[in-house]
């Protein structure tokens, strides 16, 4: 195995932070460096969406990525069994008999693979996919390459899941932001409206209310555009 090509991968795979960080690029690096590091003829990925159902993300070569669509479309094979319970799963000969999914193994091994393991990617108890490897020659992977295995979907998980969790957090910020410079220009017309008006804010605030229900524009929006435009009218409200 060469130790530098590990290296590098463990780096480039925990390297999620960068600003031009391309997931697409990243699991196809994830299935060719897999590939090229643990005696495998081929590679894919494949990843839970929201809803958790299973999608074709990366494969190192079509032979893998039609297998791997085959799993999905069909509900059955190594891959799916390996996200639903979270262990790794071991195929090391397609073409045996008392084949577990033999729709699987008979196209698999019409795409000239013998051999398939399917390991979880997984951060504790969270499973968001799996690492299959594929390979022409009958017999199981061998051990040491396997724990490499696994290594590499754990390290890429954590870094999928870190740049998930910096999406999520950066559109939190952005909702708080927003809703932050809405109070600040609800806040700014009511203090306007009651001083037109003659009233007190709550009242105000009511006025603004009613005129964004009454118009069906955004509340946020009738207090910019009042703001902006101090002409507005606006019908004194029936709360007291």
């Amino acid at each position: 195995m060469d130790s530098e090509l590990l290296t590098d991968t463990f780096v480039d795979l925990a390297d999620t932070m960068v600003a031009d960080f391309d997931i697409i690029d990243f699991l196809h690096m994830l299935t060719d460096r897999s590939v090229a590091l643990l005696s495998a003829s081929a590679a894919g990925v494949v990843l839970a969406d929201p809803r958790g159902a299973l999608r074709v993300a990366a494969a190192s070569n079509e032979a893998a990525g039609m297998i791997e669509l085959f799993q999905v479309q069909n509900d059955e094979g190594p891959c799916l069994e390996c996200f639903r319970t979270g262990h790794s799963v071991t195929v090391p000969d397609l073409a045996g008999p008392g084949q577990q999914w033999p729709q699987f193994a008979a196209a698999a091994t019409a795409a000239g693979f013998r051999t398939v393991e399917a390991l979880p990617m997984r951060l504790r108890d969270q499973v968001i996919g799996a690492l299959n490897l594929f390979r022409v020659t009958p017999g199981a992977f061998d051990p040491g390459d396997l724990r490499i295995g696994q290594a590499l979907a754990d390290v890429a998980t954590i870094g999928l899941l870190q740049e998930r969790s910096l999406r999520r957090s950066e559109t939190i910020a952005e909702q708080l932001q927003a809703a932050l410079n809405s109070r600040v220009v609800i806040e700014q017309a009511k203090g306007k409206l009651a001083e037109r008006s003659a009233t007190d804010m709550d009242s105000a605030f009511r006025m603004l209310r009613d005129h964004a229900r009454n118009t069906n524009q955004r509340l946020t929006d009738v207090a910019r555009n009042f703001v902006d435009n101090p002409a507005t009218d606006f019908p004194a409200s029936p709360h007291r």
